[in-house]
């Protein structure tokens, strides 16, 4: 199991603010990690910032926006063999044309 907790810096503020971006960004992130996505859901805040959470069946991968600051916080988790989650991350990083980031990775569970 891996666990993948990332900070994505000095993002355009409109990719950072736009839902349906994060979606797309999110559900091909779960494509490029090799899982098998369950459930997508999302949330945009007013006045600004994006929440979207991926259920898979090997975990989650989790995004939550700051445009004001130009990041995102986010994670991928996921457990099998199959799954690759740094393509996930390299993804997101790609997508929301992060200039930094700033990533730990753990294996799980933490004993």
């Amino acid at each position: 199991m891996k666990h993948i907790l990332f900070t994505l810096k000095e993002c355009p503020s409109e990719l950072l603010d736009d839902e349906g971006w994060i979606r797309d960004t999110v559900y091909m992130a779960s494509k490029e990690c090799n899982s098998t996505l369950l459930a997508l859901n999302s949330h945009k805040f007013e006045p600004q910032g994006v929440t979207c959470v991926a259920m898979l069946s090997e975990s989650h991968i989790s995004i939550h926006t700051w445009p004001e600051l130009g990041m995102a916080v986010c994670d991928i988790f996921t457990c099998g063999d199959h799954t690759d989650p740094q393509k996930g991350v390299e993804w997101m990083k790609r997508e929301l044309e992060s200039r930094d980031i700033v990533s730990q990775e753990f294996v799980r569970p933490i004993e």
